[in-house]
């Protein structure tokens, strides 16, 4: 009897939660697969407008005559690319008049005009002039005729909403001559920017595990990139990087560091001497990776102070004892002791700075070579209209970081393994 009860109460539970784990995998999926299906799709900006038929309609006086009155109908297909089958116009009259010049394709009957039009292809545009005389002679008001609205439908197929599927999208990002350079330049800044906050998140953390006079105000201080608007502080940095106006080059050129200002924004290469080999150096992107470093290292500060506080002070004092040199207590009691949290983070922020947008969008905008997957999705799906094809890169965006986590997780779980 018992069993039985579990049993009735386990299904009740079930059924209880169903609703909420059923809206909750909507949201989270929804967005997901509607993505995958625009992405086998050729649908661009325009062809999400849903087609349907539009008409205007203008009352115009018959000189000399107020018995009679014009209406003028700008009737029109609002889609650019889709067809609307069987279009049927009503418009609703007052009484007491007749149609003089009715269309072939409409009736007058009982005060109410219809009309047929059979398919409209898409762009199609017409003007329909029809001529109304009142019957009993009378001034017809203008605006009672202006207060009765006409109605139209029509059939329609939306585009987004069919089954014709296509490859041609992931063709064209796959042939795409700018698509190994934009793979290539993503995988820079992604790799260098995830780094480079790791490694000053380490140093800010092993300076701040310290005591001194005003620890806690110096994490405050570190935090600030992090929480700070990302809108405010690009603006920032473009002021204070700006070939101009700007406060750095100024500096440079007053301790005669530089003979002339720099882009840091705008100069897609420069080329350094190093012992007497010439190197170019992606200058813009350099800059927005130094951007990205500053602006997140305070994530894995905390991540690996929190960490580094729990490290038992046991083993520095037995180091001590064993008259190790910091380097030394560094690299066998610090290092292994943060090594998994640095590992999720460097999983965490590979996927974000390879998702990245705003940082490069704002500060760059994507030119002088800081152009990125993400940046490459926007411009497609937006700026060109190209909604399909900006579809299939974000897909494309999600294959890499698919593979690029079974590689890391497989490669975690070796070690794991060995450890």
């Amino acid at each position: 009897m018992t069993t039985k009860l579990a049993k009735i109460e386990k299904r009740t539970a079930y059924l209880l939660i169903f609703p909420s784990i059923l809206l909750v995998f909507s949201i989270i999926l929804f967005p997901i697969f509607s993505n995958i299906w625009i992405s086998f799709k050729n649908v661009e900006l325009k062809d999400i407008r849903i087609p349907e038929p539009r008409a205007k309609k203008l009352v115009k006086s018959v000189t000399d005559n107020p018995t009679k009155i014009k209406i003028i109908y700008k009737l029109r297909n609002s889609s650019l690319t889709q067809e609307i089958k069987n279009v049927k116009f009503k418009d609703k009259f007052p009484k007491g008049l007749e149609a003089i010049n009715l269309d072939e394709r409409c009736q007058f009957e009982k005060n109410i005009l219809k009309c047929e039009f059979g398919n409209w292809p898409e762009k199609y545009r017409e003007q329909l002039e029809i001529v109304f005389q009142n019957i009993k002679g009378k001034e017809i008001p203008k605006k009672k005729l202006k207060s009765f609205k006409p109605n139209l439908s029509g059939k329609s197929q939306n585009i987004l909403l069919t089954y014709e599927f296509t490859l041609n999208n992931f063709k064209k990002v796959v042939k795409d001559k700018e698509f190994i350079d934009l793979l290539l330049t993503t995988f820079y800044y992604t790799f260098f920017g995830t780094i480079g906050a790791i490694i000053f998140g380490v140093l800010a953390a092993q300076l701040v595990n310290q005591k001194f006079f005003g620890r806690t105000y110096m994490r405050s201080v570190l935090l600030f990139p992090y929480v700070a608007p990302v809108v405010a502080l690009a603006y920032t940095w473009e002021l204070l990087l700006d070939p101009t106006s700007g406060t750095l080059n100024n500096l440079l050129i007053n301790y005669q560091i530089i003979d002339g200002p720099i882009n840091l924004l705008g100069q897609k290469y420069v080329t350094l001497n190093i012992f007497g080999f010439d190197f170019k150096l992606r200058l813009a992107l350099t800059t927005v990776i130094i951007f990205e470093i500053w602006r997140y290292f305070p994530l894995a500060f905390l991540f690996i102070l929190a960490r580094l506080q729990a490290v038992p002070k046991e083993l520095y004092e037995a180091a001590d004892v064993d008259g190790a040199d910091p380097l030394q207590k560094f690299l066998n009691i610090t290092l292994p002791q943060i090594l998994a949290v640095i590992s999720i983070l460097f999983m965490i922020r590979f996927i974000w700075n390879f998702n990245k947008f705003e940082d490069i969008f704002l500060l760059t905008g994507g030119a002088s070579g800081t152009r990125t997957l993400p940046i490459n999705v926007y411009q497609k799906g937006f700026s060109l209209g190209d909604i399909g094809m900006g579809s299939a890169v974000s897909l494309v965006i999600v294959v890499f970081l698919l593979v690029f986590m079974f590689i890391y997780f497989k490669l975690l779980g070796k070690r794991a393994n060995e450890s």
